[in-house]
């Protein structure tokens, strides 16, 4: 008789995915640390080991998860890393609409932030003014494109609009966001590196 395998190791990555796994399923109202728990077939306590903070915590988690973004784009312009940027962007949140609502709703914390800090010195070494201004621009038209897309992807109802639609419309309004960045910031715009984008 073959042996069993041994039980995978409880790990906040471990929690992370199986908690993505339900809000993304079913919503995240059905997320709870019981449901969580049965999920990755330990008691909901043993989570807490993991996450001491506990639901408000986990939420925390998953936002800081699908709104950490990192791009490799080396050289060019900072047009050429703005595009990159809300691309990746774009994609994680996407490939978690369960928590899109958390993305948008909760402050940058931990990974998330220090990734956004250092978009900005990137964008400010491109030859960017005001990054930090930028990228909060940057990130407000893709949460609020993403939002829209996926309300009409049918994620939670009929479809309206196709993949390739949805592309083409996300690109149209990056090359406006992009353009209007170029002609130049609104006077009074905060001075390069002054501030994190919220």
């Amino acid at each position: 008789m073959p042996a069993k395998r041994p039980p995978i190791p409880l790990s906040r990555e471990r929690i992370i995915e199986a908690a993505l796994h339900i809000a993304d399923g079913q919503g995240l109202r059905r997320l709870t640390m019981r449901r969580l728990g049965d999920a990755l077939q330990v008691e909901a306590m043993a989570i807490y080991h993991h996450i001491p903070g506990g639901k408000e915590a986990l939420l925390d988690a998953l936002a800081e998860h699908v709104t950490t973004v990192t791009v490799d784009a080396e050289g060019g312009d900072w047009r050429e890393l703005a595009r990159a940027w809300a691309r990746a962007c774009r994609a994680a949140l996407l490939a978690h609409p369960g928590v899109l609502a958390l993305a948008m709703t909760r402050p940058p914390r931990g990974r998330a932030a220090a990734a956004l800090r250092e978009h900005v010195d990137r964008l400010g070494d491109a030859g960017l003014p005001a990054p930090a201004e930028a990228l909060r621009t940057i990130r407000a038209y893709v949460m609020g494109s993403v939002a829209i897309e996926v309300q009409r992807s049918g994620w939670n109802g009929e479809a309206v609009e196709s993949s390739d639609e949805a592309v083409a419309a996300f690109e149209r309004g990056l090359d406006a966001v992009i353009a209007g960045l170029a002609a130049g910031l609104a006077p009074g715009a905060a001075s390069p590196g002054a501030a994190t984008p919220v």
